[in-house]
């Protein structure tokens, strides 16, 4: 049925519209900057100037940052974090929201209140570092995955999320013989993609990302994830770690950055759209309850 609309409501999404797509404008300009001088010759690059579709396309930079193994080594270190360490946030944070939000679980709300004062007051950067040095997980990837297993916030956003679900569901599992696993494996979890999906996207990034974490806890240069790399590279471009045999001309340290965060950024790009439709559904459902 077509609705009668107002000058106001009219204008007020043409408004909207307009901020909008300047919105997406400038988030999405600095992203094809980078990625045009990425793949401009270094001749253009040394000109100077604002560079939206490269003149003279050259893949030198690529080719440069390919040349060594540090890349694929560094690449292969965030693709294993990322998959293994969301793995683990996802397991944890199941195995604690469920329990947590069901009503029968005593000391569930002294448990809570524990939760809760991790996200007002933290340990301090020091403080953990000695836990994680004690417990002999430096220099080590799981420094990297068992620290932050369990984020206290998306916590709190499953187990709403799990509470939402009836109770009933539950009582006909328990009927037909299921015990608190089955009933958590085969029933609330299929039930919960959504939000499973938006978490793990959620942890994902974060992993992909990581960065403050291995400057502190890894030494091994072979153990970097390749976001340290890139700092390595953004600070020491002009150090030349790829192959000698590449002239000097053939490359300028601008491009060299340029193509080192494209490469860095598409994996998670690439995953993103196939968890993107389950935001909505999956983390809003989720905040509904206190």
């Amino acid at each position: 049925m077509k609705q009668d609309r107002t000058l106001g409501n009219r204008l007020f999404d043409y408004t909207n519209h307009t901020l909008l797509l300047l919105l997406g404008i400038v988030t999405v300009l600095p992203f094809i900057y980078i990625t045009a001088v990425s793949f401009t010759s270094p001749a253009e690059v040394a000109k100077g100037g604002f560079i939206l579709f490269p003149k003279e396309f050259s893949l030198a930079a690529y080719r440069y940052i390919f040349s060594t193994s540090t890349l694929l080594n560094s690449l292969w270190v965030s693709i294993y974090i990322t998959v293994l360490g969301t793995f683990i946030n996802l397991l944890l944070t199941t195995l604690m929201a469920y329990p947590l939000s069901r009503p029968y679980l005593r000391g569930r709300k002294y448990i809570m209140l524990g939760v809760l004062f991790t996200m007002l007051f933290s340990g301090g950067m020091i403080p953990t570092y000695f836990v994680v040095n004690s417990l002999h997980l430096t220099d080590t990837l799981w420094s990297l995955m068992i620290p932050g297993a369990i984020s206290a916030f998306n916590l709190i956003v499953l187990k709403n999320f799990f509470q939402q679900i009836p109770d009933g569901l539950e009582d006909a599992a328990k009927i037909d013989g299921c015990n608190d696993v089955s009933i958590l494996f085969r029933i609330v979890l299929p039930l919960s993609l959504p939000a499973m999906a938006t978490f793990a996207l959620f942890y994902s990034v974060a992993h992909w990302n990581s960065f403050f974490s291995a400057i502190l806890y890894i030494n091994d240069s072979d153990k970097w994830p390749v976001q340290v790399w890139l700092r390595e590279i953004v600070i020491l471009a002009q150090s030349r770690i790829g192959d000698t045999s590449i002239e000097e001309a053939d490359i300028q340290p601008l491009t060299i950055r340029m193509a080192v965060i494209v490469f860095s950024t598409l994996p998670i790009l690439m995953v993103y759209p196939f968890l993107q439709k389950h935001f909505a559904k999956g983390a809003l459902l989720g905040s509904v309850k206190g």
